[in-house]
């Protein structure tokens, strides 16, 4: 059963990543040409493959540039293709940011630009405030990421450390159309926390920023706490004229890849149940919360009789305090293991759709009833692998992990257990 549990969960895993392919899921979206010219510009870890797409889909001419994570890159014949530093930014995110906003000045009513932003174009497109440095934006985000805070409370303090984001990036575009085509990584897909929303009005502000800070005790580096206290340089709100002519578009999200895995469990004869598809929290306390449910099921059929699939999405966070090679996919299955204890009927799967887990290679790690037991054989003990944030290793000792490659594309963490 193990075999076919674990081949049933990667086909699962397998047809969320499809669902959010930009081959597939530009097509419906796209408007008729404009009068004037067809500019392209994006950031994140699709936007490479989502620019591919636009070029086969796109009757006319068009021209741009996008920004995309190293080695996300793919071949395009009109559309340039920078590669860039995720998710710690770097000076060819810096450049690149400038050069997209000296590309859509000089823009006509006439015109129609094509943003095409997916999940990493926060740390892409790296264009600090006046007066501050990459270094500060640097520090910063470090910070962040070791501190616990998600994904809408880091993006709103990035936000108002930029030159481009939060809105910024369409106001430099006025009088011209702006279309943005999103492919959501975020609990709720909130357009203007997905990079940093540099398309899409910001309604967060500095004194919001300041206390994202305040909460996880960062108060360096001196120029960046600063620059957001003096509060001189908000970005664009909701009702600002220069984002008028400018809208948004989800063509893909978690709960639509969700949907394509149900279909392949229900095709298998196993029942779904999706729980949420933007759950959020430390890893290990998510890994507690399903595997509660998980035992709810097999001592009480609820809610949800057996053959059945826990499926989730949403954004795990892990605050470090070891020194591990983790990621949050594999700190929440190495948690999730330790809870469930080797019960015999349960499998699990837990990978970042984008390929790649935190800053390691593989996308996640698969679980079995006899991960526990296999890891004691090696003299892998999981609480300690798990007290150390390293659950890569712990995974990788057990040839445990699930390791794809870029997907070139992003929408979150998938989560599956499977309980037979």
């Amino acid at each position: 059963m193990a075999d076919a549990a674990t081949t049933l969960l990667r086909s699962m895993f397998d047809a969320a990543v499809a669902a959010a392919a930009p081959a597939r899921c530009l097509a419906a979206h796209l408007p008729p040409a404009p009068k004037g010219r067809t500019l392209v510009i994006g950031a994140g870890k699709a936007a490479a493959s989502m620019a591919q797409a636009l070029e086969a889909l796109w009757p006319g001419e068009l021209d741009g540039m996008v920004v995309t994570r190293y080695g996300h890159a793919v071949p395009t014949a009109r559309i340039e293709v920078v590669e860039a530093a995720h998710p710690v930014p770097d000076a060819a995110g810096r450049a690149a940011a400038a050069r997209m906003l000296q590309r859509v000045q000089g823009l006509t009513a006439d015109d129609l630009v094509i943003c095409l932003i997916s999940g990493g174009g926060s740390s892409l497109l790296a264009l600090p405030a006046e007066g501050l440095t990459l270094e500060d934006k640097q520090q910063v985000n470090r910070a962040l990421l070791k501190s616990g805070a998600n994904i809408t409370e880091m993006n709103c303090v990035r936000k108002h450390l930029s030159a481009i984001k939060g809105g910024r990036l369409a106001a430099a575009c006025a009088p011209a159309q702006v279309l943005t085509l999103t492919i959501s990584d975020v609990p709720g897909d909130d357009p203007s926390v997905i990079a940093s929303g540099p398309t899409v009005p910001d309604a967060t502000t500095c004194e919001d920023a300041l206390a994202i800070l305040a909460k996880y005790a960062i108060t360096e580096p001196k120029a960046a706490i600063e620059h957001i206290r003096r509060g001189h340089d908000e970005s664009p709100k909701p009702g600002d004229p220069r984002l008028a002519r400018a809208r948004q578009v989800m063509v893909a999200t978690p709960q639509m890849s969700l949907e394509a895995a149900a279909a392949v469990a229900r095709k298998a004869g196993v029942t779904p149940l999706i729980l949420g598809n933007a759950i959020e929290g430390e890893a290990r306390e998510m890994a507690l919360m399903h595997a509660g449910i998980a035992r709810q099921v097999v001592q009480h059929g609820q809610p949800i009789d057996m053959p059945c699939v826990l499926l989730s999405g949403g954004e795990a966070t892990v605050t470090v305090r070891g020194k591990g090679r983790g990621g949050r996919n594999a700190e929440f299955l190495l948690a999730l293991a330790v809870a469930l204890d080797g019960d015999p009927r349960m499998h699990a799967i837990a990978c970042d759709t984008d390929g790649i887990d935190g800053t390691e290679d593989n996308a996640g790690a698969l679980l079995t009833p006899s991960t526990l037991e296999r890891g004691r054989k090696k003299d892998l003990h999981a609480p300690s692998y798990l007290a150390n944030n390293d659950g890569y290793s712990f995974f990788s000792a057990l040839g445990d992990l699930v390791v794809t490659g870029p997907t070139l594309t992003n929408v979150n963490d998938f989560r599956a257990i499977l309980i037979t």
